[in-house]
This record gives structure tokens, C-alpha cells and sequence, in this order.
């Protein structure tokens, strides 16, 4: 299998974002999120930012590409929103397993209100390292990528091209796990690499191995003069 190109398209902006963003600036404990998880819908330059990638949607459709997006309404929209703009009508499919990471008991807590409510939990989590840390009830990064590895065998088997929509952690973890990085590697990239809303990471296996042609790329945003948004107050933006 040779020129297999692999999109990944992280969800625009969300109003969980935006919540998320303020609480961790207001020093507060809890994120008040508008919604389940799962529900959270885009905001409205996170709609603008999915109507950027219209181009981009279009060249992929014209190629063949299969769609496909994690169930969480966000990311559904981003790709809906993407596909209006562009005036085609392609076929979305969903997939639990692309959905963000869970954090179980920590959901909707900042850095200070883990902190603050389960101290033992944060002790814990800088002890076992951000791949391997799984909050009760949540999962580790490490049981992400257990999962992402079971989908790309069913998703992505011989397309030319799949384009994911999905989550910040997601692109990372799957970048990861394709390059065929160690936890150091991966860690270390982290530090220095954000995924922002609408941003688009490609790669491409030559049939040596995936070779990493873009990451986070926002050009799109730019051409479009739509802004770029990062919100390093995300629920799982930052290596604790």
C-alpha cells in the first residue's frame, strides 16, 4: 500500500472551549461547560473556522476521500459546516473510538480544582506521567492510542485518502502512534506543539512507514482571515 494520505481535522472552536478558557484565567475550580461532553456544540467563530475549511473539504471529496468523525456533536458540526461551505455533500461516517479522551471524576475541572479536590489524584497523575495517568473512571493517553490503533485498521484499510475529524489529543495521539514514537518523544513534542481548532495535520505512508507532511497546519484560517484559536485552558491541552 503506497500514497495512502491520512487528514486528521481537529473539531473549530467549541463552547467548551470557551468556557474551559475562562475558568482556567478566573483561577476557578469548575469549568462551567454548557453541555455534556458529547453535546457541546461549536461556537460561533468555531462555525466560521469550520466554514474556512471549505477548500480543503472540496479537494477531498474530489479525490475520493472518505469522511469520518468523532460522534461528539462538535466535531459532526465541524465537518457539516465544512461540507455546506464547500456546496458538496459527502457521506460522514461516525466512530466512538475517534471521540475526545475521557477524564472520568476530573471532567470539568481546571488545573486548580483537580488540584483542590483530589490532591491524591494530582499527586498521582505528576508521579505516572501524562501518557500512562488514568483518572478513575476516565481513560490515560495510553488507552486512547489502544483504541485509535483498533480504528485505523477498520477506517483507513486501503483509501486513498480518509480525512478524521476529531480532537486535539487525538491528532496527537495518532501522530504518535504512526511515527511510531516513544512516550519520551511524544511527551517532549507535546510541550512545543499545540493542536489549534480547525487545524489540519497530514500524513502520508510511502510504503516504508507514515511520514509526517503537516501538523496543525492553520493556513486555511489565514487565507479565509478567520482567527486561530489554541485555548491552552483546554480540558487536555497541557502535560501536567
Amino acid at each position: 500500500m503506497t500514497g495512502v494520505d491520512l487528514v486528521l481535522v481537529r473539531h473549530g472552536e467549541s463552547e467548551a472551549n470557551l468556557a474551559a478558557s475562562a475558568a482556567e484565567v478566573a483561577g476557578a475550580e469548575v469549568i462551567d461547560v454548557p453541555a455534556r461532553d458529547p453535546d457541546v456544540h461549536l461556537s460561533e467563530l468555531g462555525r466560521r473556522q469550520s466554514s474556512a475549511l471549505a477548500p480543503l473539504m472540496r479537494s477531498w471529496v474530489d479525490a475520493g476521500a472518505r469522511i469520518w468523525a468523532s460522534p461528539y456533536v462538535r466535531a459532526v458540526e465541524t465537518a457539516q459546516e465544512a461540507a455546506a461551505a464547500a456546496e458538496v455533500a459527502p457521506e460522514i461516517s461516525t466512530d466512538e473510538r475517534l471521540r475526545d479522551r475521557e477524564l472520568g471524576v476530573l471532567d470539568a475541572l481546571t488545573s486548580a480544582g483537580v488540584e483542590a479536590r483530589f490532591p491524591a489524584e494530582a499527586a498521582r497523575r505528576r508521579w505516572l506521567g501524562k501518557y500512562y495517568y488514568r483518572p478513575p473512571g476516565g481513560e490515560s493517553w495510553a488507552d486512547v492510542t489502544l483504541r485509535l490503533r483498533s480504528a485505523l485498521s477498520q477506517i483507513s484499510p486501503a483509501e486513498t485518502r480518509t480525512v478524521l475529524v476529531t480532537h486535539d489529543a487525538v491528532v496527537l495521539l495518532l501522530v504518535a502512534h504512526l511515527l511510531r514514537w516513544s512516550e519520551a518523544e511524544l511527551l517532549d513534542f507535546a510541550r512545543t506543539h499545540t493542536v489549534g481548532n480547525a487545524s489540519v495535520t497530514r500524513l502520508r505512508f510511502d510504503g516504508d512507514g507514515w511520514g509526517l507532511l503537516e501538523y496543525a497546519s492553520t493556513e486555511h484560517l489565514d487565507q479565509a482571515a478567520v482567527p486561530a484559536t489554541e485555548h491552552p485552558g483546554d480540558r487536555d491541552a497541557r502535560i501536567h
